[in-house]
C-alpha cells in the first residue's frame, strides 16, 4: 500500500509539476501582456466565474461524491454495472451542466452585476469605469462555455483516477495553459482589446482537455453512451452526497469569489494583485496538497468499503505527514521569497515594481495559510470517502461566515490585503475543525512517532526560514538584477534552502521510513 501510494503520489506530482510550470509561464505571458491594470482585472474576473463553478460541478463536489461511489461499484458489482453507473452519471451531470452553461451565457450581464457589483454601479451611474461592466459581461459569454467541457473532463478524470490511472487527469491541464499562451502570443496582439484573446484561449483549452481524455477512456473500455437517469441507484447516492458537498468542498472558492466581489469596489489592480498571489500559492498547493488528496481518496474509499478502519487511519495519517513535510517549508518559502518570486516571474512589460510590491503583500498573507489550504484538501477526503458530506458542510459554513465577517472587518484598514488575511484565517479554522472532527470520532488516529516527526519538521522549517531571512536580499537589490541573474540567484537560494531543510531533517532523525504506511 505504501509503495503504491508513494508511486501514485509521485506520478501525480510530476504531471502536476509540468502543468504548474506551464501555468507559471502562462501567467508570465499574461503579466507581460496585461500587467495588473484594468484589462488584467477584467480577464481574471471573466476567468474566475467559470472556474469557480468548475470546482462545484467538477473537481470539487462531484469528484468527492463520485469517486467513493464508483469505488464501491468497482469493489462490489460487475463491470457492466460500473458502465451503467458511468453512463447515468455522465448523462445526468452533462444535462445539468448544459442548462447551467446556457443560462450563464445568456445571463452573463446578471452574473457580472452580482459578482462585479462595483463595476455595475459605475455603469448604472454612467461613471468613467462603466466600460468594465460591459467588457466583463461580453468576455463572460466566451469563457462560460469552458464550464461544460471542463466538467466532463473532470468526470472522465475521476473515472480514470478511480481505477488508478492518475497520470492522464494530472497532465490534462497542460492543454489549457498551452492554449492560453498561444492565444496570448499570436492572437491577442492583433486585437484592440487583448484580453479577449485570452478568453478565447480559455475556451479552446477546455475543448482540448476534453478531447485528450476520450482515447484513454476508450482504451479502458469505459467510454459509454451517456443516458439521463436521475433515479439510477448510483446517481441517487452521488447527488445525495454531492448536494451538500457543493458547498462544503468549495468553501475556499466561495471565499475567493466573495473577495472578488469586494475587490471590485477597491482600486484598480486589486483583483490582479490577488490573482498573481493566488497563482503562486496554487503551485505548491497543486503539486503537493491536491496531488496527495487525489491519490488517497480512492484508497480511503476502498478501506471504508472493506471496513478496514486500521488501514483507513494509517492512510490518512500518511497523507498528513506527507503534506506537512512538503507544505511547511513551501509555506515559509512563499513568505520569505514573495518579492523575489514576483520580480523574477512577472516584472516585465506592463508589470512594474509597484505591482511586485503590491502583490507581494497579499502573497505574504495568503502564503501564511498555505499549509491550512493543503490540510483541508487532505482531511476532507476523510469524510467524503466515508460518504459523509454533511459534516464538512457544517464546518464549511462556519469557515465561510468567518471569512465574510473578517473581510468586512479587515478590508477597511488593509484593503485587498485584508481579504487575503481573512482567507488564510478561515482556511486555518476549516482545517482545524476537519481534523478535530475526525479525531473526535476515532476515525483519525496518529501513528507511532507522528507527533515527534511533525515537531522535527517544524524545527527544520524554522531553521530554513531563518536562513532565508538572513541570506535573501531585499527588493532593491532584486530590481537592479537582470532577469537572467535574478532567476539564477533565486534558484541558488531555493536550492540552498532545500538543502538546509533536509540536512536538518536528517540530523534530527527523520527518515524515509517515517513516510510509509506501516
Amino acid at each position: 500500500m505504501s509503495k503504491k501510494l508513494l508511486k501514485s503520489g509521485m506520478i501525480v506530482s510530476f504531471m502536476t509539476l509540468i502543468s504548474r510550470v506551464l501555468g507559471l509561464v502562462r501567467d508570465v505571458v499574461i503579466a507581460n501582456l496585461l500587467g495588473a491594470g484594468a484589462s488584467a482585472d477584467l480577464f481574471f474576473f471573466a476567468n474566475k466565474i467559470p472556474n469557480f463553478l468548475r470546482r462545484l460541478f467538477a473537481e470539487g463536489a462531484f469528484a468527492q461524491a463520485f469517486v467513493p461511489i464508483i469505488t464501491e461499484y468497482e469493489k462490489t458489482k460487475s463491470r457492466s454495472e460500473v458502465k451503467k453507473l458511468i453512463a447515468a452519471a455522465s448523462g445526468t451531470l452533462g444535462t445539468i451542466v448544459t442548462v447551467v452553461t446556457i443560462i450563464g451565457v445568456l445571463g452573463s450581464s446578471i452574473i457580472t452585476a452580482l459578482f462585479g457589483f462595483g463595476w455595475f454601479l459605475a455603469w448604472y451611474h454612467g461613471e468613467a469605469e462603466a466600460y468594465k461592466f460591459v467588457v466583463a459581461s461580453d468576455m463572460l459569454k466566451i469563457t462560460f462555455p469552458y464550464l461544460w467541457f471542463i466538467t466532463l473532463t473532470a468526470l472522465s478524470g475521476a473515472i480514470l483516477n478511480s481505477i488508478g490511472k492518475f497520470a492522464v487527469a494530472a497532465f490534462t491541464p497542460v492543454f489549457l495553459n498551452v492554449s492560453i499562451i498561444c492565444c496570448a502570443l499570436f492572437l491577442s496582439p492583433h486585437l484592440d482589446q487583448p484580453q479577449f484573446g485570452l478568453a478565447i484561449g480559455v475556451l479552446i483549452g477546455g475543448i482540448l482537455q476534453f478531447a485528450f481524455q476520450i482515447p484513454f477512456l476508450r482504451r479502458e473500455g469505459l467510454l459509454v453512451k451517456p443516458t439521463f437517469n436521475w433515479h439510477h441507484e448510483g446517481v441517487v447516492k452521488i447527488r445525495t452526497l454531492m448536494i451538500p458537498a457543493l458547498f462544503g468542498v468549495s468553501v475556499s472558492q466561495i471565499n475567493l469569489l466573495f473577495d472578488t466581489l469586494i475587490a471590485s469596489f477597491l482600486k484598480t489592480g486589486s483583483i490582479s494583485w490577488l490573482y498573481y498571489s493566488e497563482r503562486l500559492l496554487e503551485f505548491p498547493l497543486g503539486l503537493f496538497g491536491i496531488a496527495i488528496a487525489t491519490v488517497i481518496l480512492p484508497s480511503l474509499s476502498a478501506a471504508h468499503v472493506q471496513k478496514s478502519g486500521d488501514n483507513f487511519a494509517k492512510t490518512l495519517d500518511w497523507g498528513i505527514r506527507i503534506v506537512v513535510v512538503l507544505g511547511f517549508p513551501a509555506m515559509l518559502g512563499l513568505i520569505f521569497l514573495a518579492e523575489p518570486l514576483l520580480r523574477a516571474l512577472f516584472m516585465r512589460g506592463e508589470f512594474d515594481m509597484q505591482d511586485v510590491s503590491s502583490a507581494a503583500v497579499s502573497l505574504w498573507a495568503l502564503g501564511s495559510g498555505l499549509l491550512s489550504f493543503m490540510m483541508v484538501k487532505v482531511l476532507a477526503p476523510g469524510y467524503y470517502s466515508r460518504q459523509d458530506t454533511k459534516t464538512p458542510v457544517k464546518f464549511g459554513i462556519i469557515a465561510m461566515l468567518s471569512n465574510m465577517l473578517l473581510n468586512l472587518i479587515l478590508v477597511f484598514p488593509y484593503g485587498y490585503v485584508g481579504l487575503a488575511i481573512a482567507t488564510s484565517i478561515s482556511a486555518t479554522l476549516n482545517a482545524s475543525l476537519l481534523w478535530f472532527g475526525l479525531y473526535k470520532r476515532g476515525v483519525y488516529k496518529s501513528q507511532k512517532n507522528t507527533r515527534s516527526v511533525l515537531l522535527r519538521i517544524v524545527i527544520a522549517g524554522v531553521i530554513m526560514g531563518v536562513a532565508l531571512f538572513v541570506y535573501t536580499p531585499d527588493l532593491t537589490v532584486w530590481i537592479q538584477l537582470s532577469l537572467y541573474h535574478a532567476v539564477l540567484k533565486l534558484i541558488k537560494i531555493i536550492v540552498g534552502a532545500v538543502v538546509v531543510y533536509f540536512i536538518v531533517l536528517a540530523v534530527t532523525g527523520v527518515r524515509l521510513s517515517h513516510f510509509k504506511v506501516s
